[in-house]
């Protein structure tokens, strides 16, 4: 491997020079395996040669009669001299173009996914990752592995092949989604695509970890943080009906895994490989050999002391956090309830005891079987959950949590909350059984798990008769507006402590929420009750109190103690924010909000598109264009998500003039939020407002839109500039 990559460097060397740039996309960790074991920032063409020199002296002595020795220290120092040589041969592709993310190959991670994901790994939603070379003799045994490995929440990371055939290519073959939100990433088809398994690890630990590299001492606490804190393993699978197994795991197979086992990562395999069985690196066996497929998952699992949770759900399918990502495309679909072909909503609601009988799961209306293939129909998801220490602030909370634990079903796609929820079951989930009634038993299931300590009772109501389903949709309504009506009254200066929200972080690791009784979650479902609720619930999650401090900036919505609490929770790329202001650094967007509000340049106000819309915009951006923009945890001053409710809030960008600066909005907004709109504008006495503000049926361009402002008065253009 150290002669291949020296081999591609002098290539490349003698093509571009000494001084030309070498990096991977997306990261700030330079090339990291050099960085990790030399603390060496690799930065030019000219860095990888004292890479590959150090590499070569790490090589270590064959015996000649190749008899087993008492000590690795050789085999692992041989092992990161093949991780450095398959790292110049990775980087070397993205230098010559050679890697091109097509077909069914990801290659590298770069950090914005690392931090999406890799938390997941270290704070035990993800208990371990597998990394996979090679593969099975048949697709059917690639699909029942990988499986295997989703249900029980472990990330899959493939890379290699055996005698050419890689197990990506197998599920590929056989239909099965390859990605992030699926827990199945496929490097590359090369042994050397490998080594993005283990510089995903690396920076796993200078992330989460809090390591900075650059010396020996550094390198040990990667290490060992990894072999703590990262359960991973390898897999190297040799089966081929053809060729006898023991010539399919080849040495530069058998390097890389010496390269893993330096991380504390053990390997498994099918074949009959030469074992390494004493404890010492890896916490028990480091190579064990010779097992049986069928077996090998749960040996894997004892091999690396994983703690798994298998969620016992009595469904037709698969069930694990490794199918919630998974999409069910039309083609795939047996039917479909809500987007926008039919009524469909889900309630949950807190009832007494003797009204709730635990585990009882009811239909009311046509069952799947009784449903027309590619089809959509209505459904109304109703739980009813009893407990002696629920509170109804924490409805919404466990409501929210709906969307989760559905999407974990394998074959299932659930998006939405409320009233404006989509599903699709699919055909293959179909044919294997699955029901309507089956979402109540994921529901009942996975209620009582997460809950336990607030949750004595559920059960379940799934309506899919259409008059059925019509009129609890009305009375839905009304619980939904009363939960949003128990925060009307409470104002930003009646508490003094704010709740954070960083439940999106694992999507956008930067982004910080802070909910106040005047501002909800930009999602739309987390007022500052529900986020006190959810503290409650849990005090380790997404939701904990922050003191706001001394006032910096009332009219901006400014706090020391907000200020110093984000700084930290947005990894130290905020300064401070504004709740108030839209235009001076506003509160940063994830991109599940309900609503993006932007600014007018032309009308000297600002225009608001809920998610719903697909039309174009005064800005000259559709919504999905927007959100693009919005997104990723960054502060773009003049574009903020928001939640429907804070529009009616007596503090909506009051900094720039509040309610006064709306001159446009999507009408179905409009229509939807006029009725708390026009109340909170009377109780401002304002009058008059609404009739003044544009849709995309008055003007969808800036020049029309500021002629239709001008025609009927509207008070925006009196106003102050907003820049």
């Amino acid at each position: 491997m150290v002669d291949q990559a020296d081999e591609a460097l002098a290539t490349v060397l003698k093509k571009y020079g000494k001084d030309t740039a070498v990096a991977y996309p997306n990261t700030a960790y330079y090339l990291p395996i050099m960085y990790l074991f030399l603390g060496q920032k690799v930065k030019q063409l000219g860095d990888l040669e004292h890479s590959m020199q150090e590499a070569r002296k790490l090589l270590g002595r064959v015996p000649e009669d190749k008899n087993w020795v008492p000590y690795l220290g050789e085999t692992l120092d041989s092992g990161v001299a093949t991780l450095i040589a398959e790292e110049t041969i990775e980087s070397l592709k993205y230098l010559n173009g050679d890697h091109k993310e097509d077909d069914i190959w990801l290659g590298f991670t770069g950090d914005n996914i690392l931090r999406q994901q890799g938390i997941k790994l270290v704070d035990g939603r993800m208990p371990g990752f597998a990394a996979i070379a090679g593969c099975t003799e048949t697709n059917a045994e690639a699909v029942e592995l990988v499986r295997g490995l989703q249900e029980r929440n472990i990330l899959v990371f493939i890379a290699g092949n055996t005698n050419g055939r890689s197990i990506a290519e197998q599920l590929a073959e056989e239909g099965i989604e390859m990605d992030w939100d699926c827990f199945i990433v496929p490097y590359g088809k090369d042994t050397t695509a490998a080594v993005h398994a283990l510089n995903f690890a690396a920076r796993a630990a200078m992330t989460f970890g809090g390591i900075e590299a650059g010396t020996s001492k550094a390198t040990r606490e990667i290490l060992m943080y990894n072999n703590d804190r990262v359960h991973a393993f390898v897999m190297a699978l040799g089966a081929d009906s053809d060729v006898d197994k023991e010539q399919l795991i080849t040495d530069d197979k058998y390097a890389t895994a010496a390269g893993a086992i330096n991380f504390g990562f053990p390997v498994i395999s099918d074949v009959n490989l030469p074992q390494i069985l004493p404890t010492g690196i890896c916490n028990y066996e480091h190579v064990i050999s010779g097992v049986k497929l069928e077996e090998i998952i749960p040996r894997a699992i004892e091999l690396r002391d994983l703690t798994v949770k298998v969620e016992n759900i009595p469904i037709p399918v698969p069930y694990g956090a490794g199918f919630e990502g998974e999409r069910v495309r039309k083609e795939d679909m047996h039917v479909q309830f809500g987007g926008k072909l039919s009524e469909a909503f889900e309630l949950l609601r807190m009832k007494p005891l003797a009204e709730v009988e635990d585990g009882k799961i009811e239909v009311i209306g046509p069952e799947v079987g009784d449903m027309k293939e590619g089809e959509s129909y209505p459904l109304a998801i109703v739980v009813d959950v009893a407990g002696r220490d629920f509170q109804e602030d924490f409805e919404t909370v466990l409501e929210r949590r709906i969307h989760e634990f559905i999407s974990c079903a394998n074959g299932i796609f659930h998006m939405g909350q409320r009233a404006i929820i989509w599903l699709r079951i699919s055909k293959e989930a179909h044919s294997k059984g699955f029901k309507v009634r089956d979402f109540g038993e994921i529901l009942v299931a996975r209620l009582h798990n997460e809950f336990t300590s607030i949750v004595d009772r559920v059960q379940v109501r799934l309506y899919t008769d259409p008059a059925k389903v019509t009129e609890i949709h009305e009375s839905a309504k009304a619980v939904y507006a009363d939960r949003d009506d128990r925060i009307g009254g409470m104002t930003d200066e009646d508490v003094d402590q704010f709740y954070s929200c960083t439940l999106c972080q694992s999507y956008a690791p930067n982004h910080v929420c802070i909910v106040t009784p005047e501002r909800l979650g930009l999602c739309g479902a987390y007022t500052w009750l529900d986020s006190k609720a959810s503290f409650q619930i849990n005090k380790h999650g997404p939701n904990e109190p922050v003191d706001k401090g001394a006032v910096l900036d009332p009219a901006k919505g400014q706090w020391k103690g907000i200020n110093e609490y984000i700084k930290v929770k947005s990894n130290n790329t905020l300064d401070k924010f504004n709740a108030y202001s839209m235009m001076e650094e506003p509160m940063t967007s994830c991109g599940c909000f309900e609503c993006i509000a932007a600014i007018v340049p032309e009308a000297n106000g600002i225009m608001i598109v809920d998610r719903d819309f697909t039309g174009m915009t005064p800005v000259g951006m559709t919504f999905s264009t927007l959100a693009g923009q919005v997104g990723g945890g960054l502060q773009v001053p003049g574009f903020i998500g928001i939640g429907k409710l804070y529009i009616s809030s007596n503090k909506f960008i009051s900094a720039e003039g509040g309610h006064q600066r709306i001159v446009w909005m999507s009408k179905q907004l409009k229509e939807e939020i006029t009725p708390r709109l026009e109340e909170r504008l009377t109780k401002n006495g304002v009058t008059g407002l609404l009739e003044k503000i544009a849709t995309e049926e008055d003007a969808e361009e800036p020049d029309k839109l500021a002629a239709f402002l001008e025609k009927v008065g509207h008070p925006a253009l009196e106003m102050e500039p907003m820049f």
